[in-house]
């Protein structure tokens, strides 16, 4: 190659033109370009060499803007025209006859340019260039549209996302809430730590991100791991900070499909007829509805009556969401997807649509109300001698809080006797219970409320209220049961099996009252469902089930509809074999929502603890979880709340003692606290 030669070459996706200079050793050549820089280049690197005449450094930028007034594009559409049939290929300097009509170094080069750089037309087969067909042509323009529509979308959401993290209104697209929906999905890993123990770094290694989180994550700046994606959400003002992704992480529906809604609404508007035509009319009967002051879904109700033989009858009276379904349909299969109603700090997701759920299915004060009436009569002692269940007409009297009944039965309200009535026979029924051999475990039980920006924690006390209406929900299982006993009927029987309680000697060595209790619970087996009857070892039953809350759990519901047919004479709707099936799957369902209520009220558990660095607790030492390692568990005696602590010194169980919280975070299922008096000991020491 001479001294002189202008030669084009490539630094990067950079085009530039050089001057050849002098060899270097055999192969190479040291090119200056039209910066005065030199560039040791092998003949492989140059991409294009001008001929016809000698060049210095300075003729560079004349020779580019010699060649600029041929540098047009469209001008190799009517190449392609013109080649596309004969299928010859075509070199720059031919291409340069036919678009400029003559073939000087300029023109050609100008051709080797738009030859080169074109991405539709021609395609380079060694040193020419060839035609592309038309229909590759068709496809290349359309995926250059599409790129070009893709980059175009990209600047948009960009600009929506700038918005968005100064804090300003958006209206984010369609492509945008599937970019957003998909951080979502691999944000929501983050559960996962709560769930299997994995740290954020193996999190990140075992769930590498999708195509389209990485180009996104990317495409902002961003690390492209879960707690990235959460942060962006929560910087768009996407997700709260506090966003529930145990829920999202979840299988559970949170919105009710529109059809859903849609049938929800017809039963509302056409009062389809009720298949029970002989209902009992019991609206003679004062009724007490007993719930907490937040409870929309009002599904049992309670009465009392003097019988004409001396005798006295309680009355437990369900609400009858069954009236407005038939097994398998639209609401009944919908029900049966959500498996119960989730309680969450920060809200319900009720099983049915609220429309029905607080409307015509509960029990509303004033009005006449479809039930299921469990009418009950009960020994001296407390034992079940007569029962009848009824398809009824009721209507609820009175609307009332625990704490309207505790201070009416602290007063002793005389208007009020049946309430009084009620009370006495529940304790009878509880101290038969315990006779049966009832094991009682009294540990204290934390509410969460969230509400806003705020968050409350109170106890949840063990009332003469609450207790009255536990033991009147539980007899009326126990009827329920009884009645499928009888008759031979498959319902969802709950049993527990007995527990191997540790001996009395061993438990006296424990201090007496939440460290007892706490040991006892620790031997409880789980519960199980059958379609047989099952003895219920921690309810002292030799038959039970549940039937009292067929608004908000499904198994309940499932109780309803096989009474109910047979009430009426009719086929049970569901055989044994598909209650079993139906039951395992329910069964599944709430399972996960219970992890769900869990974890969910640990996280704001410890949010609640987070914001509260500066408060002294009072803990009690319940049990040891890792004795070896001083990790026990504590209880936070004002709130309730059970939590693990490691103790740098030895404790005992039962021992009471004050701490701090030193971190807690939620997200990360990090809790630590630091014992006060310990802390102060060893800094006095020092």
């Amino acid at each position: 190659m001479e001294k002189g030669t202008l030669v084009e070459f490539r630094l990067g996706s950079d085009r530039r033109l050089g001057v050849v200079d002098r060899p270097d050793g055999k192969t190479r050549w040291f090119v200056v370009d039209e910066r005065g820089q030199s560039h040791s280049l092998a003949p492989r690197q140059l991409t294009y060499t001008v001929s016809g005449q000698s060049y210095k450094v300075s003729d560079i930028p004349k020779f580019l803007e010699e060649i600029q007034p041929y540098i047009d594009p469209s001008s190799l559409e009517i190449a392609w025209e013109l080649l596309v049939e004969g299928g010859e290929p075509v070199t720059p300097q031919g291409m340069a006859n036919l678009l400029f009509s003559e073939s000087e170094p300029a023109q050609c080069y100008a051709a080797h340019c738009l030859l080169s750089d074109d991405k539709i037309y021609f395609k380079q087969k060694a040193e020419a260039y060839e035609a592309r067909t038309s229909a590759a042509v068709a496809d290349r323009k359309h995926q250059l549209e599409v790129e070009a529509l893709k980059a175009r979308g990209q600047q948009d959401f960009l600009a929506r996302v700038e918005q968005a993290l100064k804090g300003e209104a958006v209206e984010w697209q369609r492509h945008d809430r599937q970019r957003l929906e998909a951080l979502e999905k691999y944000a929501a890993l983050l559960a996962d730590i709560v769930r299997t123990g994995v740290n954020y770094d193996s999190l990140a290694r075992a769930y590498p991100p999708p195509a389209s989180v990485l180009e996104t994550m990317t495409m902002l700046g961003r690390s492209a791991t879960p707690q990235g994606a959460f942060q962006l959400l929560v910087d768009l003002g996407w997700w709260s900070p506090n966003e529930n992704l145990f829920l999202r992480r979840s299988l559970i529906p949170v919105q009710f499909p529109t059809k859903v809604l849609e049938v929800a609404q017809q039963l509302l508007d056409l009062h389809p007829p009720d298949q029970d035509t002989d209902r009992l009319d019991l609206t003679h009967l004062k009724v007490y509805t007993i719930d907490d002051e937040s409870t929309t879904e009002i599904d049992d109700g309670l009465s009392w009556e003097c019988l004409d033989d001396g005798r006295e009858r309680l009355w437990v009276h369900i609400a009858d969401p069954t009236r407005w379904l038939v097994p398998e349909d639209e609401l009944d299969l919908e029900a049966r997807k959500r498996g119960s109603t989730v309680y969450l700090p920060t809200g319900m997701i009720p099983m049915f649509p609220e429309l029905l759920a607080t409307g015509p299915m509960s029990l509303i004060q004033g009005k006449i109300c479809y039930a299921l009436s469990f009418g009950i009569v009960l020994d001296n002692t407390g034992g079940v001698i007569d029962y009848s269940i009824y398809a009824s007409f009721i209507k609820p009297t009175y609307r009332l809080t625990y704490e309207d009944v505790d201070e009416m039965l602290d007063l002793g309200v005389q208007a009020e006797p049946e309430i009084a009535a009620i009370a006495n026979w529940a304790q009878k029924r509880k101290a038969w219970r315990y006779q049966q051999g009832a094991i009682s475990i009294n540990m204290p039980e934390a509410m969460i409320k969230v509400k806003g920006d705020d968050i409350s924690i109170d106890i949840l006390d063990d009332s003469a209220s609450r207790q009255l209406v536990a033991e009147m929900m539980i007899v009326a299982g126990e009827v329920a049961a009884k009645y499928g006993k009888s008759h031979n009927i498959p319902l969802p029987f709950r049993g527990q099996p007995q527990p191997e309680l540790p001996p009395e000697e061993e438990l006296l060595l424990l201090p007496a009252g939440f460290v007892r209790a706490c040991a006892k619970r620790r031997c409880m087996p789980k519960s199980e469902m059958s379609i047989s009857p099952l003895r219920h070892a921690g309810l002292g039953l030799e038959t039970y089930t549940q039937a009292t809350s067929p608004i908000r759990r499904y198994s309940d519901l499932l109780t309803h509809f096989q009474l109910k047919a047979h009430l009426r004479g009719q086929v049970l709707p569901f055989t044994a074999e598909q209650l079993k099936e139906v039951m395992m799957s329910v069964t599944s369902i709430t399972q996960e929502v219970t992890m769900v209520e869990r974890q969910t009220n640990r996280y704001w558990a410890l949010e609640y603890l987070r914001r509260q660095p500066q408060e002294v607790w009072q803990v009690t030492v319940l049990m040891w979880l890792r004795e070896d390692s001083n990790l026990a568990l504590i209880l936070l005696e004002d709130i309730g709340l059970q939590l693990p602590m490691f103790f740098k010194r030895d404790v005992s169980l039962g021992e009471q003692l004050l701490v701090k919280v030193s971190l807690s975070d939620p997200q990360k299922d990090v809790i630590q606290f630091q014992e006060i008096i310990y802390q102060e000991a060893q800094t006095a020491a020092n």
